[in-house]
C-alpha cells in the first residue's frame, strides 16, 4: 500500500518555473516507479514524466524533454517534477503515480495516485 499526495502547484507567467512535490509513505517506497501525469478538462490523461525505482532512470514526453526533470530523494520518500520555461499549454492538474512497472507511460501501468495540484500558466 502507497499513499501519494502532490504539492508545489501554482499560478505562474509563462517562461517561469515551478517545482511539483510527490511525498509517498511506506518503507518499500524505492522500490516503486513514480510517474506525472496531468489532465485538462476535455482530455485523457496524459504522460508527462517518469523515474524508476532503483536505478533512477527517468523518461519524458517529447513535449516537455529540455524543459521539465523527475528526480527523487529516496530518503525522504519524495519524487519531484522540475518544471522550467513553463508554457500556457502546460497548465493542467498534475498527478504522481506509483507502480511496479518501470517508466510505464499508460495510466493503467500504475497502481497508485496522488488527488493532484492544479497548475496554471498564464501568457
Amino acid at each position: 500500500q502507497v499513499q501519494l499526495v502532490e504539492s508545489g502547484g501554482g499560478l505562474v507567467q509563462a517562461g517561469g518555473s515551478l517545482r511539483l512535490s510527490c511525498a509517498a509513505s511506506g518503507r518499500t517506497f524505492s522500490t516503486y516507479a513514480v510517474g506525472w501525469f496531468r489532465q485538462t478538462p476535455g482530455k485523457q490523461r496524459e504522460f508527462v514524466a517518469a523515474i524508476s525505482g532503483s536505478t533512477g532512470r527517468t523518461s519524458y514526453a517529447d513535449s516537455v524533454k529540455g524543459r521539465f526533470t523527475i528526480s527523487r530523494d529516496n530518503t525522504k520518500n519524495t519524487v519531484y517534477l522540475q518544471m522550467n520555461s513553463l508554457k500556457p499549454e502546460d497548465t493542467s492538474v498534475y498527478y504522481c503515480a506509483a507502480g511496479l512497472y518501470s517508466l510505464g507511460s499508460r495510466t493503467g501501468q500504475y497502481n497508485y495516485w496522488g488527488q493532484g495540484t492544479q497548475v496554471t500558466v498564464s501568457s
